[in-house]
């Protein structure tokens, strides 16, 4: 166990590496770059010139990305070359927002999905089964962004239940009106609840027939017992690595849910960032997102080598 979780970090760290260069290499191939955004269409050549001096765009990619990687190493993510303010502030700004996106719809998922696949997957092939499963399919096929359009027109500018958007709200006036993270909330677990809900009920179904619960049931052991017990915790270990992929997707997909319901979290601000072509940013959101992923789907997979199902070899 110990050399596999030392495989697995010392993985997890090259991945990181390997994300940040790759968007360091794109971010630098993208047509202009932030004097030229900065100075617009008015800028005159000497001017923009002058503020690429300046902003230090000049030296080579290889030595400002070098530069970049020493300084967070000591902890220091740079100053933000559109705003001149370090990029952490604007990080620590926009974090609570996406925070109170994720942590209910992760929560919805968490309580919502498993209790959904156990029931599925006891009752394989039932009515109850096709309905949930066709109703999973339908909820899955449908992009957040479409699902997000639907649930404004249908509950906010036609019944008038709730707010449709966040435009100009805080952290602070989010948390005193929390009936408006209900449709993006609602919108960002949707189809995460729906992978996790199949992915578990697959594995309920495998497992409630196999030798082991078969041979506990003769025992004469409770059913309830059976699957809480055996049947569950055998499942779990594929849906905790399809979990750690639910984590990873809800990074994803707040850029789209925070640009339909107008909220200012990480999503909208890492695309403010490449617009601004804002590299210091740019780099800090991806090594936020790619930290956050590698570290949920290390977690991921250590679960499931510990909740794998173990045979005893004969000697």
């Amino acid at each position: 166990m110990r050399d596999y979780v030392l495989r697995r970090s010392l993985l997890a760290l090259l991945q990181c590496l390997v994300v940040l260069v790759a968007v360091f290499t794109i971010g630098s191939l993208l047509p202009g770059d932030t004097a030229d955004v900065l100075r617009g269409e008015l800028g005159t050549p000497e001017q923009v010139s002058a503020l690429r001096e300046r902003l230090g765009l000049n030296e080579p990619a290889p030595t400002r990305f070098w530069h970049w990687l020493g300084k967070v190493c000591s902890g220091d993510l740079g100053t933000s070359l559109t705003t001149g303010l370090p990029v952490v502030d604007d990080l620590g700004r926009r974090i609570g927002v996406t925070l109170l996106l994720g942590v209910p719809a992760l929560v919805l998922v968490m309580a919502v999905a498993p209790l959904l696949g156990t029931v599925s997957g006891l009752r394989e092939g039932s009515r109850l089964d096709r309905a949930l499963n066709a109703g999973a399919v339908v909820l899955h096929s449908v992009p957040e962004f479409v699902l997000g359009l639907l649930l404004v027109a249908s509950l906010s500018l036609a019944a008038g239940l709730l707010p449709a958007t966040a435009v100009g709200m805080d952290t602070a006036a989010l948390l005193s009106q929390p009936a408006v993270l209900v449709l993006p909330v609602t919108v960002l677990s949707a189809r995460h609840l729906c992978d996790l809900a199949r992915q578990i009920r697959v594995g309920v179904a495998a497992q409630r027939h196999n030798a082991v619960a078969t041979h506990l049931r003769l025992l004469g052991m409770r059913e309830r017992t059976v699957v809480l017990r055996h049947v569950l915790p055998a499942a779990l270990g594929p849906a905790a690595q399809q979990f750690a992929r639910c984590v990873e997707g809800l990074l994803g997909g707040a850029v789209l849910v925070e640009a339909v319901f107008g909220f200012r979290g990480l999503g909208s601000g890492f695309v403010e960032a490449v617009q601004n072509r804002d590299l210091p940013q740019v780099q800090a959101y991806a090594l936020l997102f790619t930290g956050t992923a590698v570290v949920v789907n290390l977690l991921g997979d250590l679960a499931a080598h510990r909740l794998a199902p173990r045979r005893e070899v004969a000697a």
